[in-house]
């Protein structure tokens, strides 16, 4: 065990894997909701959803669901397809 694992300084990432293919661009998520002048916490209250899931989605760790994508679209005041993932 190093200094750092003793200090509790290590992060293990046990398993989780972020999804191959994601239906929104999480920088425009992050961008569109600081536009907006929300935090994280503000916007997961208004569309329903935990914080931790709310910064998942805006780094990329989580897919936010369809349903999920509409309310926050809503709550950012923008369209929906300014939010999802463009696919050639």
């Amino acid at each position: 065990m190093s200094r750092d694992a003793a200090a509790g300084a290590v992060t293990v990432r046990r398993g989780r894997w972020r999804p191959k293919e994601l239906h929104h661009e999480p920088v425009v998520v992050r961008w569109a909701r600081q536009r907006a002048g929300l935090t994280k916490r503000q916007l997961a209250a208004e569309v329903g959803i935990s914080v931790q899931l709310m910064g998942e989605i805006e780094s990329g760790w989580r897919n936010a669901t369809p349903a999920n994508l509409v309310k926050i679209a809503r709550a950012l005041n923008c369209p929906v397809v300014a939010l999802e993932r463009r696919r050639y």
